[in-house]
């Protein structure tokens, strides 16, 4: 048996997973996810990692891999790093078999992967930096709507007549929306409007990446919107791709519990090697 952690360091929060693994036996133990909200993503990430022993009951010494992902380089006491592509693409699967496609929406882009059924990278390509397709702008919307982030999802699927922001650049967005409120359009048609105008790009994305078949899965901070979702769909059919997009509740997850089971992969390549020898 293996016993794997899996930390993605995002731009926003740090999501931490741990796994016993046992031939083709998976074990999810336990997960957190933690707001960074301006505090030491390295501190947090060690946080995050001590509450996963705590709850399962194991010293640091019994987890024989720790793996990292996103922005987790520099974690000091992992053993390795994948990078996020590949971690993503494993979570899907792992949180969906039958997902062919990963949309990873964040808090600074969105980026469409094509997997295989294995989860293995075929392609991909990702927003510009700058776009107004991404977690952080949607975040400032709704700090500047006075609305939580928990209730924008809801309130989009209320719109009767959204209204579609067009620009790609954030500052610019935002600005758009400023002079929507001051024409009285309701939070719920601002918000549909975001979410067609953020899935329309996303969407491009999957065409470009030559998803074609099988169910696209949303990973990332905005796996969840439930408003963003209904709006992939509707703009997935608008443009004739036969596929579906799905979300799961552990969607935020995805990169770790990659990050988990490519580690316990990779300890198991290395044992096998005489690479090394497992702790008693």
């Amino acid at each position: 048996m293996t016993i794997s952690a899996g930390i993605d360091v995002g731009t926003g929060a740090i999501k931490a997973v741990l796994f016993e693994t046992e031939g083709e036996q998976i074990n999810w133990r336990a997960k957190r996810n933690f707001k960074i909200r301006q505090r030491d993503p390295l501190k947090l990430a060690r946080t995050a990692f001590e509450e996963l022993l705590e709850e399962t009951g194991l010293d640091e010494a019994q987890v024989d891999y720790t793996a990292t992902t996103g922005d987790g380089e520099n974690v000091p006491f992992a053993t390795g790093h994948f990078y996020s592509m590949t971690t993503h693409a494993r979570g899907a699967i792992y949180l969906e078999p039958e997902a062919r496609s990963v949309l990873d929406i964040g808090a600074l882009h969105g980026r469409a992967i094509k997997i295989n059924d294995l989860g293995k990278v075929l392609s991909y390509r990702m927003t510009s930096q700058c776009a107004s397709g991404s977690g952080q702008f949607l975040e400032n919307i709704s700090r500047y709507l006075g609305i939580a982030q928990s209730e924008i999802g809801t309130l989009s699927l209320q719109a009767d007549e959204p209204e579609t922001v067009s620009s790609i650049c954030a500052v610019l967005a935002e600005t758009d929306v400023i002079n929507m409120v001051s024409r009285g359009i309701t939070a719920p048609n601002i918000l549909r409007g975001i979410h067609l105008s953020m899935a329309g790009r996303l969407a491009k994305l999957l065409r470009v990446v030559k998803a074609e078949d099988g169910i696209v899965f949303l990973s990332g901070g905005l796996a969840l919107d439930d408003g963003l979702l209904g709006a992939l769909n509707d703009s997935l059919t608008d443009m004739k791709l036969k596929i579906n997009a799905r979300n799961h509740p552990d969607s935020p997850f995805a990169g770790a519990i990659g990050a988990a089971l490519w580690g316990s992969f990779r300890y198991q390549k290395l044992l096998d090697q005489g690479l090394l020898e497992k702790a008693s």
